[in-house]
């Protein structure tokens, strides 16, 4: 993984949270209450982390979604 300038436990939330949408988004899925819970829970931490208590331009949010998603295609790559 490379350097960023977001808090680890930010980080972690996302990849959480992006593994429970792609988990929800696959045909035949069983958990799907479960899953949403969990994303609404994880879209809290996220939204509301005390990184983004002084203002920051948008484009950060957008920024961390694609930080994990690329992290995420290089693991699925490597494995």
């Amino acid at each position: 993984m490379r350097f960023h300038p977001f808090p680890d436990d930010l980080v972690t939330a996302q990849r959480s949270w992006t593994a429970a949408y792609e988990e929800l988004a696959q045909p035949g899925t069983t958990r799907t209450t479960t899953l949403r819970r969990r994303l609404l829970r994880l879209s809290t931490q996220v939204y509301f982390h005390p990184y983004w208590a002084h203002p920051r331009p948008a484009a950060e949010r957008a920024e961390l979604r694609d930080l994990v998603r690329a992290d995420r295609a290089r693991e699925v790559r490597a494995a």
